[in-house]
């Protein structure tokens, strides 16, 4: 008999929230924050503009990347490193690429930096929007592209 792992499509797990008299959790920021992504489809849209930049064979999504780089930049971070931070709590952020493969990642990007600023850009557009609609409003300025 054979099992079958099933991927999860979900880039940042879904949390139950409970009210309680206990310390608020430090990384509710984080939190809003992949919040924001899932519902934007942030998370998906960047995944699927730098499907290119992703092997074959490989187990990481360059959007997860990228995305998760964001989360720990806006948590305080300012090295590749402090993507650490969200490895620590898999709980809240999922599962979280090494340090050598968010480097090569990186590597991969910037070898056609114009392209994936392009596929970034695209992306963030699309989720830009959807957010938009979400919120019942239109943007005010439509960014170029």
């Amino acid at each position: 008999m054979s099992t079958f792992k099933v991927k999860s499509t979900v880039v940042y797990p879904r949390l139950d929230i409970a009210t309680s008299t206990t310390a608020a959790v430090s990384q509710a920021g984080g939190v809003l924050l992949t919040e924001t992504i899932r519902a934007s489809g942030l998370d998906r849209a960047l995944g699927e503009a730098l499907l290119a930049w992703r092997k074959p064979t490989a187990v990481h999504d360059p959007g997860k990347v990228i995305l998760d780089l964001a989360v720990a930049l806006a948590l305080g971070g300012d090295a590749l490193a402090d993507i650490a931070v969200l490895r620590a709590e898999p709980g809240l952020y999922g599962p979280v690429d090494s340090d050598p493969t968010v480097s090569r990642v990186i590597a991969a990007l910037a070898a056609d930096a114009l392209a994936a600023l392009r596929a970034i850009n695209t992306a963030r557009a699309r989720a830009r929007s959807a957010a938009w609609r979400l919120a019942g409003g239109t943007p005010l300025i439509t960014p170029a592209m």
